[in-house]
């Protein structure tokens, strides 16, 4: 654009999240200019984004990464990081950051590189993977409490900023009917929204076996967290009437919900295995009945596409962002989250159904092939970005 006809974008993120693939989406769209990570350049080299495109920053990020993997909390020090890791990449592309036509940053890293932009002409697009931080964190407040412990909250200073970048920006992107509306509950009108759902990316995820006959497999993937709903997900398990019955529950458990558990133990016939590689996780997949996935704050769980690209049928929570990955009663089902009543009724149904299991295995597996992939997602994301910058374009024409 500015006389070249094609939208030039700077790019900001601390970690990976899907902002990698929509860097190497623009790349081949030849629209990123500069991506700004809080990854060492070489390690984006070896995801496929080249050393030229990149600016890294990673003097803050990764001691926090190796604090959080020692720790495996949330503690003072580690919160302070985490606010740091996103103050100090945004500044840095503030002083860097070339010209363009669009700014795109992930929450909470976008503020002062966003502002730059827009006083050069440019479009600010801020990108938020969850629900609205103010929303979110009462979400998570009244959920904790369930726990019997205190949410630890969202720094001060994180929480504010990301309100101002939400204020600031031309644009919000978000990736799910559930964080739109929450954007809407908390007063954003909708117009400043545009909704671009992730790419599913299931080139690593196929339908490998059947699951057993004589039992009942659900599973769960997924960090083990309060955020996750996983009192839920136990909750449901319990009351599910089947004699072989068994839950699969994949991913780390967080120390809240580790001290729940040795006060609460998890009914029988649960097993939880860690984190496991995704070579391993197509199996489970491939060999379950149904995944669970009771979130209770989320922007767009890719997990359930891989489920279903396995040919597992997924029950999940509206806040999961499931309305944008499947249709209610077809290739799943969609409840409301926390209502436990209504997770359990629908596995008892697909418990004592095989037949209509087995529709919505084949159901599940043809709605993700016709769900786009990551080169859609690219140039969905394009689409939008044009916008705004034309938009931009023309005001500047205008004043």
């Amino acid at each position: 654009m500015r006389g070249s006809g094609r939208v030039k974008v700077t790019q900001v993120c601390t970690g990976r999240f899907h902002h990698f693939d929509l860097a190497r989406q623009l790349l081949r769209l030849g629209a990123l200019q500069r991506f700004y990570s809080g990854y060492p350049a070489r390690r984006l080299e070896r995801k496929g984004i080249p050393l030229h495109a990149v600016a890294s920053f990673p003097w803050v990020q990764t001691p926090y990464l190796l604090l959080t993997k020692m720790a495996g909390g949330a503690g003072r020090l580690q919160r302070e990081s985490f606010w740091l890791a996103h103050e100090s990449l945004d500044r840095f592309a503030a002083r860097t950051l070339p010209d363009s036509d669009c700014h795109i940053a992930f929450s909470g890293c976008g503020l002062h590189a966003g502002r730059v932009a827009q006083m050069r002409g440019a479009s600010y697009v801020c990108d938020e993977a969850r629900s609205h931080v103010a929303y979110r964190a009462q979400l998570l407040g009244e959920e904790y409490r369930h726990y019997g412990s205190k949410f630890p909250g969202i720094h001060g200073r994180l929480m504010q900023k990301t309100l101002d970048e939400y204020a600031a920006a031309d644009v919000i992107t978000v990736p799910s009917e559930f964080v739109a509306r929450s954007f809407v509950e908390m007063g954003v009108p909708r117009r400043r929204l545009r909704k671009v759902a992730y790419g599913l990316d299931t080139s690593r995820f196929q339908k490998l076996a059947d699951p057993p006959r004589h039992t009942f497999e659900v599973l769960f993937v997924g960090e083990v967290s309060v955020r996750k709903g996983v009192r839920y997900l136990l909750e449901a398990f319990a009351r599910l009437k089947h004699p072989a019955k068994r839950l699969t529950v994949v991913g780390a458990v967080v120390p809240t919900v580790r001290a729940y558990l040795r006060e609460n133990p998890p009914p029988d016939k649960v097993t939880f295995l860690g984190y496991l590689p995704q070579t391993e996780l197509k199996q489970i997949m491939s060999r379950s009945h149904v995944m669970l996935m009771p979130s209770i704050e989320e922007g767009l769980a890719l997990v359930q596409g891989q489920a279903m690209a396995c040919g597992c049928p997924v029950v999940a929570s509206w806040n999961s962002g499931a309305a944008d990955l499947f249709t209610n009663g077809k290739e799943g089902f969609i409840v409301t989250s926390g209502n436990v009543v209504a997770m359990s009724d629908r596995l008892q149904q697909l418990a004592d159904d095989p037949q209509f299991r087995n529709r919505m295995s084949e159901a599940a597996l043809a709605r993700v092939a016709s769900l786009g992939g990551t080169d859609s997602y690219g140039r969905n994301m394009l689409r939008v970005l044009s916008e705004v910058a034309n938009h931009a374009e023309e005001a500047e024409l205008v004043a």
